[in-house]
Protein backbone atom coordinates (compact mmCIF):
# COMPACT_ATOMS: atom_id res chain seq x y z
CA UNK A 1 0.00 0.00 0.00
CA UNK A 2 1.64 3.24 -1.13
CA UNK A 3 0.55 6.24 0.90
CA UNK A 4 1.99 9.72 0.84
CA UNK A 5 2.90 10.93 4.31
CA UNK A 6 0.53 13.86 4.90
CA UNK A 7 2.83 15.62 7.31
CA UNK A 8 4.49 15.54 10.76
CA UNK A 9 2.49 14.35 13.79
CA UNK A 10 0.12 16.92 15.22
CA UNK A 11 1.24 17.99 18.72
CA UNK A 12 -2.33 18.83 19.79
CA UNK A 13 -3.32 15.19 20.35
CA UNK A 14 -3.94 13.24 23.53
CA UNK A 15 -5.01 9.78 24.59
CA UNK A 16 -8.55 9.59 25.94
CA UNK A 17 -10.68 6.99 27.68
CA UNK A 18 -14.36 7.05 26.80
CA UNK A 19 -16.87 5.59 29.29
CA UNK A 20 -19.87 4.00 27.57
CA UNK A 21 -22.44 1.85 29.35
CA UNK A 22 -20.01 0.49 31.91
CA UNK A 23 -17.19 -0.07 29.40
CA UNK A 24 -14.06 1.99 28.82
CA UNK A 25 -12.86 2.53 25.26
CA UNK A 26 -9.42 3.85 24.29
CA UNK A 27 -9.17 6.70 21.84
CA UNK A 28 -6.86 9.26 20.25
CA UNK A 29 -8.18 12.82 20.11
CA UNK A 30 -6.45 15.48 18.04
CA UNK A 31 -7.75 19.04 17.85
CA UNK A 32 -5.73 21.32 15.57
CA UNK A 33 -5.60 24.95 16.56
CA UNK A 34 -8.79 26.69 15.47
CA UNK A 35 -10.73 23.46 14.89
CA UNK A 36 -14.47 24.04 14.67
CA UNK A 37 -15.45 20.41 14.18
CA UNK A 38 -14.40 16.92 15.22
CA UNK A 39 -14.68 13.83 13.00
CA UNK A 40 -15.40 10.56 14.79
CA UNK A 41 -13.99 7.49 13.04
CA UNK A 42 -15.85 4.19 12.97
CA UNK A 43 -13.42 1.53 11.77
CA UNK A 44 -14.34 -1.57 9.85
CA UNK A 45 -14.41 -5.29 10.48
CA UNK A 46 -11.59 -6.58 12.65
CA UNK A 47 -9.83 -3.20 12.76
CA UNK A 48 -9.04 -0.71 15.55
CA UNK A 49 -8.17 2.91 16.19
CA UNK A 50 -4.67 2.05 14.96
CA UNK A 51 -5.89 1.35 11.40
CA UNK A 52 -3.17 2.84 9.16
CA UNK A 53 -5.73 3.81 6.52
CA UNK A 54 -7.98 5.69 8.91
CA UNK A 55 -5.01 7.33 10.59
CA UNK A 56 -3.77 8.49 7.21
CA UNK A 57 -7.15 10.05 6.41
CA UNK A 58 -7.27 11.59 9.89
CA UNK A 59 -3.92 13.32 9.39
CA UNK A 60 -5.13 14.83 6.13
CA UNK A 61 -8.28 16.09 7.86
CA UNK A 62 -6.16 17.60 10.64
CA UNK A 63 -4.24 19.60 8.05
CA UNK A 64 -7.59 21.12 7.09
CA UNK A 65 -8.07 22.13 10.76
CA UNK A 66 -10.60 19.41 11.45
CA UNK A 67 -10.39 17.60 14.77
CA UNK A 68 -10.35 13.80 14.76
CA UNK A 69 -11.30 11.11 17.27
CA UNK A 70 -10.19 7.58 16.50
CA UNK A 71 -11.28 5.11 19.15
CA UNK A 72 -11.72 1.39 19.62
CA UNK A 73 -15.34 0.30 19.23
CA UNK A 74 -14.61 -2.84 21.26
CA UNK A 75 -12.87 -3.35 24.60
CA UNK A 76 -9.69 -5.42 24.75
CA UNK A 77 -11.68 -8.37 26.11
CA UNK A 78 -14.25 -8.04 23.35
CA UNK A 79 -11.53 -7.81 20.71
CA UNK A 80 -10.02 -11.06 22.03
CA UNK A 81 -13.42 -12.74 21.67
CA UNK A 82 -13.93 -11.25 18.24
CA UNK A 83 -10.58 -12.54 17.01
CA UNK A 84 -11.79 -16.05 17.78
CA UNK A 85 -15.42 -15.75 16.65
CA UNK A 86 -15.66 -12.65 14.37
CA UNK A 87 -19.14 -12.15 15.83
CA UNK A 88 -18.86 -8.67 17.33
CA UNK A 89 -17.46 -6.92 14.27
CA UNK A 90 -20.80 -7.54 12.52
CA UNK A 91 -22.90 -6.55 15.53
CA UNK A 92 -23.84 -3.26 13.91
CA UNK A 93 -26.23 -2.23 16.69
CA UNK A 94 -23.48 -2.63 19.27
CA UNK A 95 -21.00 -0.66 17.17
CA UNK A 96 -23.57 2.09 16.56
CA UNK A 97 -24.36 2.30 20.27
CA UNK A 98 -20.66 2.73 21.01
CA UNK A 99 -20.38 5.47 18.38
CA UNK A 100 -23.45 7.24 19.78
CA UNK A 101 -21.92 7.02 23.25
CA UNK A 102 -18.66 8.52 21.98
CA UNK A 103 -20.67 11.28 20.30
CA UNK A 104 -22.41 12.16 23.56
CA UNK A 105 -19.02 12.10 25.30
CA UNK A 106 -17.59 14.53 22.73
CA UNK A 107 -20.59 16.84 22.94
CA UNK A 108 -20.14 17.09 26.71
CA UNK A 109 -16.33 17.20 26.77
CA UNK A 110 -14.52 20.28 28.02
CA UNK A 111 -12.37 20.65 24.89
CA UNK A 112 -14.88 19.31 22.36
CA UNK A 113 -18.09 20.92 23.60
CA UNK A 114 -19.53 23.18 20.91
CA UNK A 115 -17.68 21.52 18.04
CA UNK A 116 -19.70 20.24 15.11
CA UNK A 117 -19.77 16.46 14.73
CA UNK A 118 -19.00 14.44 11.61
CA UNK A 119 -18.53 10.71 11.03
CA UNK A 120 -16.03 8.84 8.87
CA UNK A 121 -16.97 5.18 8.60
CA UNK A 122 -15.16 2.32 6.88
CA UNK A 123 -16.56 -1.09 5.90
CA UNK A 124 -19.05 -2.21 8.59
CA UNK A 125 -18.18 0.90 10.57
CA UNK A 126 -19.93 2.95 7.89
CA UNK A 127 -23.23 1.28 8.80
CA UNK A 128 -22.64 2.18 12.45
CA UNK A 129 -21.93 5.77 11.40
CA UNK A 130 -25.18 6.02 9.44
CA UNK A 131 -27.21 4.61 12.34
CA UNK A 132 -25.55 7.03 14.74
CA UNK A 133 -26.24 9.95 12.39
CA UNK A 134 -29.91 8.99 12.27
CA UNK A 135 -29.98 8.74 16.06
CA UNK A 136 -28.33 12.15 16.56
CA UNK A 137 -29.72 14.24 13.67
CA UNK A 138 -29.35 17.57 15.46
CA UNK A 139 -25.67 17.12 16.22
CA UNK A 140 -24.42 15.23 13.14
CA UNK A 141 -23.46 17.55 10.31
CA UNK A 142 -21.89 15.19 7.75
CA UNK A 143 -21.04 11.54 7.08
CA UNK A 144 -18.40 10.01 4.80
CA UNK A 145 -18.23 6.28 4.06
CA UNK A 146 -15.10 4.57 2.67
CA UNK A 147 -15.72 1.18 1.10
CA UNK A 148 -18.71 0.98 3.41
CA UNK A 149 -21.62 -1.34 3.92
CA UNK A 150 -24.53 1.13 4.13
CA UNK A 151 -26.91 -1.73 3.37
CA UNK A 152 -26.35 -2.93 6.95
CA UNK A 153 -28.00 0.31 8.10
CA UNK A 154 -30.96 -0.15 5.77
CA UNK A 155 -33.65 0.44 8.37
CA UNK A 156 -32.53 4.04 9.02
CA UNK A 157 -31.53 5.18 5.54
CA UNK A 158 -34.92 6.67 4.72
CA UNK A 159 -34.72 9.07 7.68
CA UNK A 160 -31.12 10.17 7.42
CA UNK A 161 -30.74 13.96 7.21
CA UNK A 162 -26.96 14.48 7.44
CA UNK A 163 -25.16 15.13 4.13
CA UNK A 164 -23.71 11.75 3.15
CA UNK A 165 -20.82 10.92 0.83
CA UNK A 166 -20.31 7.29 -0.21
CA UNK A 167 -16.84 6.45 -1.58
CA UNK A 168 -16.25 3.09 -3.26
CA UNK A 169 -13.41 1.58 -5.26
CA UNK A 170 -14.05 1.04 -8.94
CA UNK A 171 -12.75 -2.54 -8.66
CA UNK A 172 -15.19 -3.42 -5.87
CA UNK A 173 -18.32 -4.25 -7.91
CA UNK A 174 -20.37 -5.91 -5.17
CA UNK A 175 -19.90 -3.00 -2.78
CA UNK A 176 -20.63 -0.53 -5.60
CA UNK A 177 -24.00 -2.20 -6.10
CA UNK A 178 -24.77 -2.11 -2.37
CA UNK A 179 -23.87 1.58 -2.21
CA UNK A 180 -25.96 2.41 -5.27
CA UNK A 181 -28.96 0.74 -3.65
CA UNK A 182 -28.33 2.58 -0.38
CA UNK A 183 -28.04 5.91 -2.18
CA UNK A 184 -31.50 5.39 -3.65
CA UNK A 185 -32.94 4.78 -0.17
CA UNK A 186 -31.59 8.04 1.24
CA UNK A 187 -34.22 10.81 1.25
CA UNK A 188 -34.37 13.03 -1.79
CA UNK A 189 -34.05 16.04 0.53
CA UNK A 190 -30.74 14.80 1.95
CA UNK A 191 -27.50 15.97 0.33
CA UNK A 192 -25.97 12.76 -0.95
CA UNK A 193 -23.37 11.59 -3.44
CA UNK A 194 -21.66 8.39 -4.56
CA UNK A 195 -18.05 8.73 -5.75
CA UNK A 196 -16.31 5.78 -7.40
CA UNK A 197 -12.50 5.86 -7.49
CA UNK A 198 -11.22 4.18 -10.67
CA UNK A 199 -8.73 1.37 -10.18
CA UNK A 200 -9.29 1.08 -6.43
CA UNK A 201 -10.11 -2.19 -4.71
CA UNK A 202 -11.96 -2.57 -1.41
CA UNK A 203 -9.03 -1.55 0.82
CA UNK A 204 -7.80 1.30 -1.43
CA UNK A 205 -4.27 -0.11 -1.44
CA UNK A 206 -3.45 1.09 -4.96
CA UNK A 207 -1.12 4.12 -5.31
CA UNK A 208 -2.97 7.40 -5.00
CA UNK A 209 -6.38 5.91 -4.16
CA UNK A 210 -6.32 6.58 -0.43
CA UNK A 211 -5.07 10.09 -1.14
CA UNK A 212 -8.16 10.58 -3.31
CA UNK A 213 -10.38 9.27 -0.51
CA UNK A 214 -8.76 11.78 1.84
CA UNK A 215 -9.25 14.65 -0.61
CA UNK A 216 -12.92 13.84 -1.17
CA UNK A 217 -13.55 13.43 2.55
CA UNK A 218 -11.79 16.69 3.36
CA UNK A 219 -13.79 18.60 0.75
CA UNK A 220 -17.07 17.11 2.01
CA UNK A 221 -16.40 17.83 5.67
CA UNK A 222 -15.06 21.34 5.15
CA UNK A 223 -18.10 22.19 3.01
CA UNK A 224 -20.70 20.95 5.48
CA UNK A 225 -18.88 21.56 8.74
Amino acid sequence: MAMRAPGPPNPAGRDVTIPIDGTWLKGDLILPQGARAVILFAHGSGSSRLSPRNRFVAEVLQQARLGTLLFDLLTEQEEAIDIMTAELRFNIDLLADRLIGATDWAIAGDDTRGLKIGYFGASTGAAAALIAAAARPRTTYAVVSRGGRPDLAGRVLNRLTAPTLLIVGGEDPQVIKLNEQALEKLPATTEKELRIIPGATHLFEEPGTLEEVSRLATDWFTHYL
